[in-house]
């Protein structure tokens, strides 16, 4: 019998349930504890697992039971099964509903928010599609989009550079720009500023793992600088509004069109400085697929709608 075979015809859900009960746990008495079940029931699923998939798929260490490479591809997979099969009982309740289908995004913090409402909305209004949106840094992301926890990710593709696992398409470029509290943004729109000045000042930065954040430390380092050591490390918006509109010694440097929304309530201000340098772009990167999902269709459809028109419109 062949191994696809074996698969199709023996392989249950039952027995993801419990590949990922052990990759949890370890330990069989404990598996079979979180189940309900005695232990020799728990052992006989095991070896039925095992059956199908022509091995071993666990050893015993004195750290518990230890996946072989046989166990260690069981778990991805089971893991990436029983994700799709949440995300397909959450296409059915979205029909039973009235809605066409259900689509999980992630995006990262520094995606305007508008652009993001919009998108959204369009998708129901057009597409009867409901949506789970999840913010967070790009390498989170991405994890959770190769975990099948997510269907495509709004962030930025320099992240994924030789994956053959996903791919992106350019959604639109980015420009950085420096903001303050209104009142040091005015004491320092009378003069230009050098890099040094700048190093000894305080900073709202994102961390220097983040592309936004090596970038900035790169900027120092190029003018000969000693970058400067955030005082707070952070990619929330309204943690940052929130601490430059009560401080006016603090800067930070964000995307200039998330400054453009950060200072309409006008607690937040621009302040005159170009750079030579733009941020990575933002992409809508997928997972690689043989056949694409249409929802995901409709949403890039949408997306390249709106990065196509002026961002005020």
């Amino acid at each position: 019998m062949s191994t696809l075979i074996r698969l199709t015809s023996r392989l249950k859900s039952r027995h993801l349930t419990l590949l990922l009960a052990m990759e949890r746990h370890r330990s069989l008495t404990r598996v079979a504890q979180e189940a309900g079940v005695s232990q020799p029931a728990a052992t006989k699923t095991l070896a039925e697992i095992e059956s199908i998939f022509g091995g071993p798929l666990f050893v015993r260490s004195r750290h518990g039971l230890q996946p072989t490479p046989l166990g260690q591809l069981a778990l991805v997979r089971a893991q990436h099964m029983l994700q799709d099969l949440e995300h397909w009982a959450g296409e059915i309740d979205a029909l039973h509903s009235g809605h066409a289908t259900h689509l999980n995004i992630g995006a990262v913090p520094f995606v305007s928010g508008p652009l993001l409402t919009r998108a959204i909305e369009w998708l129901g209004s057009r597409h009867r599609i409901t949506v789970t949106l999840q913010r967070a840094t790009t390498d989170h992301l991405l994890r959770d989009l190769r975990s099948h926890e997510l269907d495509c990710v709004i962030g930025r593709a320099s992240a994924i550079a030789g994956a053959r696992d996903v791919w992106h398409e350019l959604l639109y470029a980015q420009h950085p720009a420096l903001i303050a509290n209104p009142r040091l943004a005015q004491r320092m729109a009378r003069r230009q500023p050098d890099w040094r000045e700048l190093a000894s000042m305080n900073w709202i930065l994102p961390s220097p793992a983040t592309p936004i954040g090596n970038m900035v430390t790169e900027l120092f380092v190029r003018a000969q600088a000693q970058p400067p050591l955030p005082i707070v490390e952070t990619y929330s918006l309204e943690v940052i509004e929130g601490l430059l509109a009560g401080n006016d010694d603090l800067l930070s440097i964000v995307p200039e069109d998330i400054a453009m929304e950060l200072c309409k309530n006008r607690r937040v201000a621009l302040i005159p400085w170009n750079f030579d340098w733009e941020l990575p772009p933002i992409s809508l990167i997928r997972r690689v697929r043989d056949v694409p999902l249409q929802a995901e269709e409709r949403f890039a459809e949408i997306l390249r709608e709106l990065c196509t028109v002026p961002r005020s419109e």
